[in-house]
């Protein structure tokens, strides 16, 4: 087949960052330009320093529409921003990696709707798909493991999420609780419940599992946050997210296992283990792997995910393999870091 055409803006950043990684190797792309306005003139390698040897193109300040698709790696506010402010021609297909489209009353542009990409929700509406808003990193996770119950309709009324993050999940730009003498051997909550990827997750588990949002006149927000706890940790390390997540339940763990494995069997990234995970797992993969433990009337469901990759980047390139007639996992054969 003929080379899909690809444009990034925002490409100095993390997410840029692991898109170029992937791409490189896309056995199907050809990176067209590469977009950083505080970085044009510049080597990719000089700003990503391990893609030395691997790419030699430059970062660019321009932009134009011959290409198949967009990638837009840039800040939350931005996306919609750039859209409204650049001609992007009707032909191009656009992946937005920030928060911009994600919500259901957000996801209009133009003539076309967003399609909320995660593959594992979406994954027939993403194959048909002009537009794309890329779920956030602690959304992915959480949505992951929650929705082979609300696809049975399982889920009570109260849901309890911990998940911890990697400095990454902060961004590139410096701040007081991302820099390392700051993170490293530290650890801290944030934002507790009231993370804003709370809404998103609320309304992917409502579209499975009717009426786990109460239809009401309160905001997202507050509809969410009545049903899920969720307290965010910082943890002392660069990249991933891991949750710890437990319901009451009835289901015996055996029948968690079935409706986990039959739910996920189609989906080739999200793995159910019947043994203990760790995080290093999936570090620079785009996995996401789940394990279920049943306590008493307690269901204990800890998922693993590298949050620049399947979290975020992985998950876009996952996305235009769909929308573009491909097996989604063409170039994300990734190995985890190891030991």
């Amino acid at each position: 087949m003929e080379k899909i055409k690809v444009g990034i803006i925002g490409s100095a950043g993390y997410t840029g960052g692991e898109l170029l990684r992937v791409l490189v190797y896309h056995p199907y792309i050809e990176i067209v330009f590469a977009n950083s306005i505080s970085n044009a003139g510049r080597k990719v390698y000089e700003v990503h320093n391990d893609l030395l040897g691997d790419t030699d193109i430059d970062f660019t300040s321009d932009f134009h529409s011959n290409i198949d698709v967009l990638f837009l790696c840039v800040g939350h506010g931005d996306a919609r921003k750039f859209l409204e402010n650049n001609e992007v021609e009707s032909h191009v297909r656009i992946i937005d990696l920030s928060q911009d489209y994600r919500l259901g009353a957000n996801r209009g542009f133009k003539d076309n709707k967003f399609i909320y990409g995660l593959p594992e929700l979406n994954r027939e509406d993403i194959q048909s798909a002009h537009y794309v808003a890329n779920p956030g990193c602690f959304a992915t996770n959480i949505q992951l493991a929650l929705l082979p119950l609300a696809s049975a309709g399982l889920l009570p009324e109260q849901i309890h999420v911990t998940a911890t993050t990697g400095s990454t999940g902060a961004g590139q730009k410096p701040t007081m609780t991302s820099h390392f003498s700051w993170r490293s051997s530290n650890l801290s909550a944030y934002k507790s419940f009231e993370h804003q990827h709370l809404q998103e997750i609320a309304e992917s588990l409502n579209q499975l599992q009717k009426g786990f949002l109460v239809d009401s006149e309160r905001s997202l927000m507050d509809k969410a946050a009545e049903r899920i706890n969720f307290v965010p940790l910082r943890g002392a390390f660069p990249r991933g997210i891991f949750s710890s997540i437990y319901i009451d339940s009835n289901l015996k763990e055996e029948e968690a296992y079935r409706l986990y494995t039959s739910y996920y069997a189609v989906h080739p990234f999200t793995i159910v283990s019947r043994v203990n995970i760790d995080l290093k797992q999936v570090v620079n993969t785009n996995k996401s792997i789940i394990h279920i433990k049943k306590h008493g009337d307690k269901l204990l469901v800890l998922n693993a995910t590298d949050n620049l990759l399947k979290g975020a980047s992985g998950q876009a390139v996952q996305n235009m393999n769909l929308m573009f007639g491909l097996d989604e996992r063409t170039g994300l054969n990734l190995k985890p870091q190891g030991f």
